[in-house]
């Protein structure tokens, strides 16, 4: 079954996600899983799971993207679940919170570039 929550609804969204392929670590409630993120905006992403977070857990992610060195490290919400059913893989939609200047930054480079290409 997919929860999927108005404010987290493709509806909903102001910006379209862009694909991409990019291992994420990310702990919740003292538990570590690495998956892989398949797209990502402004605003946040999906990881392909699975085993979601529960909706509205909160969870601290590690993203590394291929041009960068160090990983970005920041905090989101599992704003929905999927469990692959419906449209899409399996997995779970997080909404970044409270980005640091600089990974709202890299972040929003990351997605410039990538809405460059396609």
């Amino acid at each position: 079954m997919s929860s999927k929550p108005a404010r987290g609804s493709e509806e909903r969204r102001s910006a379209s996600r862009e694909p991409i392929k990019i291992p994420i670590d990310y702990s919740a409630v003292d538990v570590f899983f690495s998956e892989f993120a398949s797209n990502i905006n402004e605003g946040g992403m999906f990881i392909e799971t699975d085993n979601p977070a529960e909706l509205d857990e909160v969870v601290q992610l590690q993203m590394r993207f291929p041009e960068l060195e160090s990983p970005v490290q920041v905090g989101g919400r599992v704003a929905w679940t999927s469990d692959g059913k419906e449209d899409g893989p399996p997995g779970m939609g997080i909404e970044f919170l409270d980005l640091t200047a600089e990974a709202r930054d890299t972040i929003n480079q990351v997605v410039q570039k990538l809405r460059a290409k396609s």
